[in-house]
């Protein structure tokens, strides 16, 4: 008697479970530890607990045309909880890769995303060589890395802060610490392409892989070391994801912001001045949970002295996602709002009057949710406060 799969359920159910972080879905023992973690489980049409049990149940047509697979954060938090250790977040990308093989029901904004990165390497659509265009106001002893084309380290700058004039201030602040530090960096201005995560999010890693040979072509040419960057979604695609879909190392090392900042204090090149602050700290889901740095950032911002550090209720591994995570901002605005102010309310609750992240998504939406929500918080990245402290 053959054991090959036969019924359309099992087929499904085999197709996800190829996919990657699918292979342990026959395991769910349907908990629902992921829907009452979700921040996002509010609007979908089927919670994560039921998509799982639709999936075992071979319902790929109703499955693959839910909302609740384009409205997933990609936040990790279910994956993190998951008693039965399901890459449930992972699973949830591969089903939009095979929602856009099979052309269901799949966001208009997306495809639009697709075509923007591919054709104009960069998520807004902008000449792709304006990528500087953050330092147009930086004096001008700040602006020597623009003519630099070889450098040790290499400043990654990301879409959004480049061509988002509410995040400018996070590469601004950047550059000025690095150059306070003395340290020998460059960027790849307009040769920089997106780190292609976007498209990862949106279940197009094919798409990506252009955009990462391109970009760390670039950055050999450069003769880089070390590359730095304060985006932790494109920290967790040149940390995590480019080793996977290539074979060899790149040749050289991968640090968050959060990590070199706290390396240059550690050695004493940079050291920050009084600052009389009370903050709290956001923990990025892509730099936190999904890459596992936690300790960096709470370095930095402990070795400013006269800063006050108050932490949330819910933070490192147990962190609410800011929503802007997984496209779902491109797909439905409102509902990334909405996650956005709930970590809002917990931050306020704090007493802190500045919430820092190190992230310059992070820093979009919860900006807009603390206007939203009239909270008197000054919402700053990282790199930012940095600055501050050093008379910036």
């Amino acid at each position: 008697m053959s054991n090959a799969l036969t019924s359309p359920a099992e087929t499904f159910l085999a197709t996800v479970s190829a996919l990657r972080g699918g292979e342990r879905v026959i395991t769910c023992y349907q908990c629902g530890t992921c829907s009452g973690s979700c921040p996002t489980a509010p609007a979908m049409d089927y919670t994560p607990r039921t998509l799982l049990h639709m999936i075992r149940l071979g319902m790929d047509t109703r499955v693959l045309k839910s909302r609740a697979i384009w409205l997933c954060t990609s936040c990790y938090l279910c994956t993190a909880r998951c008693p039965r250790e399901i890459k449930i977040s992972d699973a949830l990308i591969g089903l939009r890769s095979l929602a856009m093989e099979r052309d269901l029901e799949v966001p208009e904004k997306l495809k639009v995303l697709r075509d923007t990165v591919t054709t104009h390497y960069n998520i807004s659509g902008d000449a792709n060589d304006t990528r500087l265009i953050w330092s147009q106001n930086l004096e001008e002893n700040a602006l020597a890395f623009r003519q630099k084309r070889q450098a040790e380290v290499l400043f990654f700058i990301g879409c959004v802060a480049s061509f988002y004039p509410m995040v400018y201030g996070i590469p601004q602040a950047m550059v000025q610490v690095l150059g306070r530090a003395g340290v020998d960096f460059a960027t790849l201005g307009g040769e920089e392409w997106c780190c292609g995560y976007p498209l990862y999010s949106a279940g197009m890693e094919g798409q990506m892989v252009a955009l990462m040979e391109h970009n760390i072509a670039r950055a050999r040419e450069m003769g880089t070391k070390t590359l730095v960057t304060t985006c932790p979604s494109c920290y967790y695609t040149w940390e995590h994801i480019y080793p996977r879909l290539r074979t060899g190392k790149m040749g050289f090392e991968v640090l968050h912001a959060s990590q070199y900042l706290a390396r240059l204090i550690e050695g004493g090149r940079l050291k920050p001045g009084s600052l009389e602050q009370v903050v709290t700290y956001h923990d990025p889901c892509d730099l936190g949970r999904k890459s596992g740095v936690y300790d960096a950032p709470r370095y930095v911002i402990e070795a400013i002295p006269g800063v006050e550090f108050r932490e949330m209720e819910a933070t490192r591994q147990d962190a609410m996602c800011c929503g802007g995570g997984g496209d779902v901002q491109i797909v439905d605005e409102g509902v990334t709002a909405a996650v956005a102010a709930r970590r809002v309310q917990q931050a306020q609750k704090t007493g802190a009057r500045v919430l820092l992240s190190a992230c310059q998504q992070c820093k979009r939406t919860l900006m807009a949710a603390a206007r939203q929500e009239k909270a008197r918080l000054r919402v700053m990245d990282l790199a930012e406060l940095v600055w501050q402290a050093m008379g910036g």
